[in-house]
């Protein structure tokens, strides 16, 4: 199964991937992680990408579509894989969509994690993390014993500014600009599927599971 993942910021798109990536056998790739890999490496289009990333602008979408390209064009993509943070623009799916063609490929499905404004913002507003050793909380579903207080090593846990309320709307609003056009595009080319995340991780995962036909 070749699948794109649709969401907002803290839909929960990352954690469905792994489920999905474990069922099926087939990669999940992030965009993120495909950059951070490629300029580790020293690559061509690492070095590329990390010259755009130093001036602080965003990596061009040619650039961006050519080390996608480049991913799913690999032996361990044969039967599918997830892609997670691309495409994020319609002109980015075009790329992507023209990309696919020139490998012999198109998608199969695409996912849309839908999950309401007001509880993405509760979900990353109300994350901590501890600094020191990475543990993480959440302020109402995953509190520390002692408020404030990492479980693990007992220092201070922090919000970190991404998770930070302000942060987080700019972050919506930047998706309901940008990507959220895609919910439509997609749904015309007849790939679109909405699942409704749930407050519970492994009932969004089932319903997951079922919308993608999976056992």
């Amino acid at each position: 199964m070749r699948l794109v993942l649709l969401g907002a910021p803290g839909a929960g798109k990352g954690t469905q991937a792994v489920v999905i990536s474990e069922k099926l056998d087939i990669p999940h790739i992030s965009t993120g992680d495909i950059f951070r890999s490629h300029i580790r490496s020293g690559t061509e289009l690492g070095l590329k990408a990390k010259q755009y990333i130093d001036e602080g602008k965003l990596v061009p979408d040619e650039l961006t579509i050519e080390i996608v390209k480049n991913r799913i064009a690999q032996d361990d993509c044969c039967r599918g894989f997830i892609l997670d943070g691309f495409p994020r623009t319609i002109p980015q799916a075009d790329y992507l969509e023209e990309a696919l063609g020139e490998l012999g490929k198109e998608l199969d499905c695409v996912l849309n994690l839908h999950v309401p404004d007001e509880e993405i913002i509760r979900r990353l507003s109300g994350r901590r993390v501890c600094p020191h050793c990475g543990a993480s909380y959440h302020i109402l579903y995953k509190p520390t014993k002692t408020e404030g207080v990492c479980d693990v090593c007992g220092n201070k846990t922090v919000q970190r500014d991404d998770d930070r309320e302000e942060t987080v709307l700019k972050r919506l609003n930047a998706y309901h600009e940008q990507t959220e056009p895609l919910i439509r595009y997609y749904e015309k080319k007849g790939k679109l599927v909405t699942v409704v995340g749930r407050e519970r991780v492994e009932d969004t995962s089932a319903a997951v599971l079922q919308a993608l036909g999976v056992k």
